[in-house]
């Protein structure tokens, strides 16, 4: 059987197209290709009708948008697969870093076992996913943290149904991708296909320079992490060694993973709204997490993200694949109007200035824009305030303009949690937005 990447210098992105002889990896003189004499063993067949499922010698015959590496979603019995089957597929955003008002309050709301127990309750109500943000900051900038990967690859053991998505910085070390291939696909044979990877690269200069250099160009990271995911696909995926040097400074001789993942590779995601990153979840990404184009005022981002999730998944057609994509609202929500309002202003009122670092990430420029309502600075991507009636009202305004899911974080992790158990989520299952 031949694999075969297809040059990315073809591509719907121009930083592609611009830089189509920088990696020797994209380019069509350089090709990777391997041919083994057996074919490769899942616990499923995938889909019916996909085009990943025909790798072959009728390969050269394909368009590029066919040749491609199988995901999860290939396969209808995969963990990714039966979690797209919800009309609204609902995650916990965890912090994972010390304030006063998470899992319980106090400074213990840090703490593995806090976030475990928020965990288990989210898989017990019936959430879906669960991941968290990574930050590398300097003395002063947050509480006491956790380590993102370790920390959500920890909880397979406890857990059962939810998928694990860890949010690791990619390029930072850099990582070779034998670690990286040799840990997904341990964790993906302990969490039997339930673990994953946020794919990070980094958006802030100063973690680059706690790492020893200087930030990395935008464009110039997406090309770096898709050399490397390039790479790990085919260490997960294929039966014989092999060998590649491009222009990464990690290199393999005679390279080669066991245990195969159970779906044909972890589950990836990409937090991103550039054209390079983009055009990065179009080709490796199961899910893309974005940020409203309007700001986190509800009104300005329903307005703005249809043409923005239909560009994301325009993208991902172009591969002959599909994705989901997701955001992040902060729910805020009691009985009636009054009581909403009153506690949405206490939670404005509560929060102290933040250390603000340097950035480049193109899907934060909107809130750098004065001429933007930037919102109560209530915490999410989206602010969805209001009774439950009007919050579920607001959930299927972000279905209808093409969210998939929605990551979910609270001020309070206590109170507002059993208020949305409680009160908002049997509104959801009553709409249609849940099984």
């Amino acid at each position: 059987m031949r694999f075969e990447l297809p040059p990315l210098n073809r591509m719907n992105s121009s930083f592609f197209q611009r830089n189509r002889n920088i990696c020797p990896l994209h380019s069509e003189s350089s090709q990777l290709m391997m041919t083994t004499e057996t074919d490769q063993t899942f616990p499923s067949q995938p889909k019916t009708g996909s085009s990943a499922a025909t790798f072959g010698h009728d390969d050269e015959k394909k368009s590029d948008a066919q040749r491609r590496h199988l995901s999860p979603f290939d396969f209808p019995d995969s963990p990714l697969s039966k979690v797209a089957e919800q009309p609204l597929i609902m995650g916990l955003f965890l912090d994972l870093y010390q304030r006063s008002t998470i899992a319980g309050g106090g400074e213990d709301g840090w703490t593995f076992d806090a976030n475990a127990k928020l965990v288990q309750r989210a898989e017990a109500t019936g959430f879906d996913l669960a991941f968290s943000r990574m930050q590398w900051l300097p003395k002063g900038a947050i509480g006491t943290s956790l380590d993102a990967f370790t920390t959500l690859a920890a909880m397979a053991p406890l857990t059962s149904k939810i998928l694990l998505i860890s949010s690791i910085h990619v390029l930072y070390g850099p990582w070779h991708p034998l670690h990286l291939a040799k840990f997904g696909a341990t964790l993906d044979h302990i969490s039997r296909g339930r673990w994953g990877i946020n794919i990070l690269t980094g958006h802030r200069a100063v973690e680059h320079e706690m790492f020893g250099w200087s930030q990395i160009e935008h464009d110039r990271r997406y090309e770096l992490a898709d050399e490397l995911f390039s790479v790990l696909e085919r260490l997960w995926s294929e039966d014989e060694n092999f060998t590649f040097k491009g222009v990464s400074s990690w290199e393999l001789r005679e390279a080669f993973v066991t245990p195969k993942p159970s779906y044909a590779r972890p589950i990836l995601v990409t937090a991103t709204g550039s054209d390079a990153g983009i055009a990065f979840a179009a080709r490796h990404s199961d899910f893309v997490f974005v940020t409203s184009p309007g700001g986190a005022v509800i009104e300005n981002a329903l307005a703005t993200l249809p043409s923005h999730t239909a560009r994301i998944k325009n993208a991902a057609a172009g591969f002959n694949r599909s994705l989901k994509v997701l955001i992040n609202p902060v729910i805020v929500s009691r009985d009636t109007e009054k009581e909403t309002e009153a506690y949405a202003n206490a939670i404005t009122a509560s929060h102290s200035p933040r250390v603000e670092f340097a950035s480049d990430a193109h899907a934060w420029r909107v809130r750098k824009d004065k001429s933007v309502n930037q919102g109560r600075k209530l915490g999410g991507n989206v602010e969805v305030v209001g009774t439950p009636e009007k919050v579920v009202e607001q959930l299927i305004g972000l279905k209808k303009a093409g969210i998939d899911g929605i990551q979910i974080g609270f001020h309070d992790w206590d109170t507002d949690f059993s208020f949305f158990e409680e009160r908002i989520l049997p509104l959801m299952k009553q709409a249609g937005l849940r099984h």
